[in-house]
């Protein structure tokens, strides 16, 4: 494996992590993921900071999530030597979307600088 490889396998384990809502309902478990500078082009249209996602997202995720958000075709590419870039599809009950997040390695960790989820139209099919 050669060290792009080993670099996008890990930022997919920590991406795929980020789905469950084990993390998505901590905020301690968010904050070692987002990085200080993370911002979201959310599906629903919304722009979120790094501060409105832990503050929002964990206590909306607790109750309502399933326990893990499905994932299709990920697929990472090395963007720069601390940079990785990550495209996927999920489907959280039938809400399907197509997503793109950067990963930046800062202080030797991975974690996510930005992501953008684009809703699919149910007549777009599978």
């Amino acid at each position: 494996m050669t060290p792009d490889d080993e670099a996008v396998a890990e930022v997919i384990a920590l991406e795929r992590a980020l789905l469950t809502r084990e993390v998505r309902s901590s905020a301690a478990a968010l904050d070692a993921l987002l990085d200080p500078e993370f911002t979201e082009a959310g599906a629903s249209g919304r722009w979120w900071t790094r501060a409105e996602i832990l503050a929002e997202l964990p206590a909306g995720e607790a109750a309502a999530a399933p326990d893990r958000i499905a994932d299709y075709a990920m697929a990472g590419r090395r963007l720069a030597a601390d940079v990785v870039m990550l495209t996927f599809e999920t489907d959280r009950q039938g809400r399907r979307a197509r997503r793109v997040s950067l990963w930046r390695r800062s202080g030797g960790r991975w974690r996510v600088l930005y992501h953008q989820g684009t809703l699919i139209p149910p007549e777009a099919g599978p």
